[in-house]
């Protein structure tokens, strides 16, 4: 028997969603959406048997097995909740909530639900994640001692007014949507339990249209924008391991840069995504490579891995599905989740207070 899935939620990640299911295997049963006429539309698109206009009738269909969340940050923890109380499995897109308190409060429901919960950190799914993965597995890279991590863009806002914009929905700016570097940098890592953060934010260009970019929604007139365009930060680990990062909507740097950089004692590594155009996935060039002294020469080694464009979105959903069939590992765990949120409100905490935070 297939596992059968319900998605909240018609936006854009939607096909990516869809497609990973039903790759794994799944079969997608229903959309629920409230927003008038979109979960009918989205269902016609992706071939979606039912449409529901509430979350309530969606999750009242005994036959869905798990659900996926596609909605604005604020209501990731209550719908994920929301669906463990009603017996359902959970993939969440990310973040993981608003902050480490509410992703507890997953944890807990998922315990007492006896349900699983994984969230769409669909980098560590890209084959060039996958491949250095193998590397440091097997010890090739010894003790990773330092990380730096970085998602920026040039000509990133996602919308002026729109929830993205809105801190009461988004939970903050660039730093909480584009967490995914922090997250694969974190993983290379070993996801070591968090100390210290120290971070500033800045918002420059938070209203400035020249650095709209192609992702996100359509502006809103008179809505609210009150985050950041972009913040830096530095981690320190219990395991005295170190991490700095770099994520921006808008900044004025070269161009659109997705990295994770790390320095071990036997080797050191790079995955990156270079965009030619912020935003186009399909102008961009990736890489793996591995850095390591032999025989006196310092060595560069070039991983070939095929080609993902969409940054492994089909393949995270995919492993939720294989996961639940008992044919996969888990790509990523509610508790890592808490430690990458413990990490985002430090920063933003931080850069409050303008002192360190202990975590």
């Amino acid at each position: 028997m297939s596992i059968k899935v319900g998605v909240i939620g018609a936006g854009g990640m939607l096909q990516y969603h869809t497609a990973g299911f039903r790759q794994a295997g799944a079969e997608i049963l229903a959309v629920a959406d409230p927003a008038l006429g979109a979960a009918a539309k989205a269902a016609a698109k992706w071939g979606i048997t039912t449409p529901y206009d509430t979350v309530d009738a969606l999750l009242g269909n005994p036959e869905i097995d798990a659900v996926s969340v596609i909605v604005p940050n604020k209501f990731h923890k209550s719908l994920t909740i929301q669906c463990l109380e009603a017996g359902k499995h959970v993939f969440c897109e990310k973040p993981p909530a608003l902050s480490a308190d509410e992703v507890k409060e997953i944890i807990v429901a998922a315990k007492k639900a006896k349900k699983q919960v994984l969230f769409n950190f669909n980098n560590r799914a890209r084959p060039e994640s996958q491949a250095m993965m193998t590397y440091i597995n097997q010890g090739v890279a010894g003790t990773i001692n330092s990380a730096q991590a970085k998602w920026i863009r040039r000509t990133g806002i996602p919308g002026f007014g729109g929830w993205f914009t809105t801190k009461e929905l988004a939970g903050g700016g660039s730093l909480i949507d584009l967490l995914h570097m922090v997250d694969l940098a974190m993983y290379f890592m070993g996801y070591p339990e968090p100390a210290h953060a120290l971070g500033q934010t800045f918002s420059d260009f938070i209203t400035d249209k020249q650095f709209k970019g192609p992702w996100g929604i359509p502006d809103r007139v008179g809505g609210t924008t009150d985050v950041e365009n972009s913040a830096h930060g530095f981690v320190t680990f219990k395991t005295g391991q170190v991490l700095s990062l770099q994520v921006s909507w808008a900044e004025m740097v070269k161009r659109e840069e997705v990295s994770v950089v790390f320095q071990g004692t036997k080797a050191g590594g790079r995955v990156e995504r270079l965009f030619g155009i912020d935003g186009f996935d399909n102008t961009a060039i990736d890489t793996c490579e591995l850095y390591v002294q032999e025989n006196g020469h310092s060595v560069n080694r070039s991983i070939t891995t095929p080609a993902c464009e969409d940054m492994g979105r089909i393949g995270s959903a995919a492993n939720f599905i294989e996961f639940l069939d008992g044919k996969a590992a888990p790509l990523n765990t509610p508790e890592q989740a808490l430690r990458l949120m413990q990490v985002i409100d430090a920063v933003y905490a931080s850069a409050k207070t303008g002192k360190p935070v202990s975590i």
